[in-house]
């Protein structure tokens, strides 16, 4: 809504001086006229009255004088209040770093083109930055600040001149945009965009590098109010993003029923873990070429009251995205040691630890707790972390990695040459095991080259002194050349299918897994694998 228009101080005081004029030309005319101007000189005169005359003319003079300087100070006060009432609306609307508007002018902007009929030509686009949240973490928040001001000024010089460009949140921009015969599609538009903010920034002899993905929306009557269509560009903003970022996507109905089905699942997650309807399924994992069953690997399955059997896949990345991996995990854990803690005692358990957990500094005081409340040896654990989890903070991760292997903890790098670790971690941090990808295992059977790079990654632990362990395994074909090559252990589908845990049980007190129990086979070669993460 517009703001009402306010009267001017200085019209309003010379329209006062107008008035008292005049009054003051009429008494002078009545005096002349009617001679009653000749009748007070008279009066002063005979009376001796004129001294006090000319006192009381120049203590009016001076009262009139005084309410002149009274009236301009006020005038003056008024005129500052106006401007700071200004200035406040102003700021009230602007973003106060970049000078863009923000999100409340952006919503006004929307709301008014649409109300002129302007809705059907008008698209909304909602930019969000990537990579952003390490400018800060390396550079400091000055160079963030410095990125922000040179995104919005791209933005301004990339769209069209009549664009209103936002700033909605901390590094989320928007755009509002009316298409005319000849212009930009909103796609093309988009494109630019993502091109434009690709650009490298120079701060303080530093290129940085940022990106953008961005959500497009219309803005048409069908569309709902303004809220809605910000909404529904954010929306496609994010699903830009899980595709890969540096990207744009057009809103289809599709992400808002996709949206409410992940929210739906994110409130039926808090309840699961709380009431303990996911737990862990065991996959027996055999040592080569023997294929004794030394463990199982223990994977999450959900038991969704609506949705029936759960993967890991489904609700792992929920659970992280919002805050809950920590939880579960341990849920996992403690059920798993109470399972385990059943079987023969010469079985280890091992437990994979999300990222966002490895960084916790009590990480190794909870698994402690857990073991302690279940009654659990520290040597029969083994616990997994992937390569995103090392390069995060390695000097964090050494930490960790020590203070678990000091109770007696085995650690094992999961997913091996899938990730971002190098010669150099592996030398730097102490790991037990390399576990190698079901990708490179399933790969074997394709040529020599494949086979080449998984006897590479075979070799290489045992150089290290690392137990290998070959995930994906489903041909005898495999398991006979895997161990020609070293390889400690497989699990796969060859040697059985996760199961809960009763089956485990049941399956172990009738002889059907053979764990070949003999006191003279090293600890080495005795492991369960419980990983809550993997699928």
């Amino acid at each position: 809504m517009a703001d009402k228009p306010k009267a001017s101080w200085g019209s309003g005081e010379l329209y006062d001086l107008l008035c008292l004029m005049m009054l003051g030309t009429c008494i002078w005319v009545m005096g002349v006229q009617l001679g009653a101007f000749v009748a007070l000189d008279r009066f002063i005169i005979d009376y001796g009255l004129g001294n006090l005359f000319k006192l009381g003319f120049f203590m009016g003079l001076g009262a009139v004088a005084a309410n002149a300087f009274k009236s301009l100070r006020l005038r003056k006060a008024m005129r500052e209040r106006d401007a700071a009432e200004t200035l406040a609306a102003e700021t009230a609307r602007h973003d106060p770093l970049t000078g863009l508007a923000n999100r409340r002018l952006f919503v006004e902007r929307l709301n008014e083109r649409r109300a002129t009929g302007a809705g059907e030509r008008l698209t909304v686009l909602v930019i969000d930055l990537d990579r952003f949240k390490p400018v800060n973490e390396l550079y400091g928040y000055e160079a963030g600040n410095e990125i922000l001001c040179t995104v919005g000024e791209r933005l301004v010089r990339t769209l069209p001149a009549n664009a209103t460009v936002a700033r909605l949140d901390s590094d989320e921009f928007a755009a509002l945009v009316e298409s005319r015969a000849g212009s930009d599609s909103p796609a093309k538009l988009a494109q630019a965009v993502i091109e434009a903010l690709s650009l490298p920034v120079w701060w303080r002899g530093h290129e940085i590098r940022i990106g953008a993905s961005v959500g497009v929306a219309a803005a048409g009557p069908s569309a709902g109010n303004a809220d809605t269509v910000i909404q529904a560009a954010d929306l496609a903003m994010g699903q830009a993003k899980r595709d890969g970022r540096g990207t744009y996507r057009v809103f289809e109905n599709a992400m808002d029923e996709a949206l409410k089905a992940r929210a739906r699942l994110e409130v039926d997650l808090r309840v699961a873990i709380a009431t303990g309807q996911i737990e862990p399924f065991y996959q027996p994992v055999v040592q080569l070429p023997s294929q004794t069953v030394t463990g199982f690997e223990v994977l999450a399955r959900w038991h969704h009251p609506e949705l029936g059997l759960l993967m890991p896949t489904t609700f792992i990345p929920v659970a992280e995205e919002i805050g809950l991996i920590g939880e579960l995990s341990y849920l996992i854990l403690r059920q798993a040691c109470v399972d385990a803690r059943a079987w023969p005692s010469h079985l280890q358990i091992a437990v994979n630890i999300a990222p966002q957990q490895f960084q916790d500094p009590e990480l190794t005081q909870r698994i402690l707790a857990i073991l302690t409340e279940t009654s659990f040896p520290a040597h029969r654990l083994e616990v997994e972390i992937t390569e995103t989890a090392i390069v995060q903070d390695l000097a964090a991760t050494r930490a960790t990695l020590s203070a678990l292997q000091a109770l007696g903890v085995r650690v094992a790098l999961d997913d091996f040459g899938t990730g971002y670790s190098s010669l150099y971690h592996l030398r730097e941090l102490r790991f037990d095991k390399l576990k190698i990808d079901r990708s490179y295992v399933n790969s074997i059977a394709e040529g020599d080259e494949r086979a080449k790079l998984v006897d590479a990654i075979i070799k290489l632990g045992s150089s290290l002194g690392l137990v290998t362990t070959a995930e994906g395994i489903e041909t005898e074909t495999s398991v006979i050349w895997l161990a020609s090559q070293g390889c400690d252990y497989g699990q796969g589908y060859l040697f059985g299918k996760p199961m809960p845990g009763t089956e485990v049980r049941r399956r172990l007190n009738e002889g059907l897994l053979d764990t070949g129990e003999n006191p003279l086979v090293s600890q080495d070669a005795r492991q369960i694998v419980v990983s809550d993460a993997a699928a």
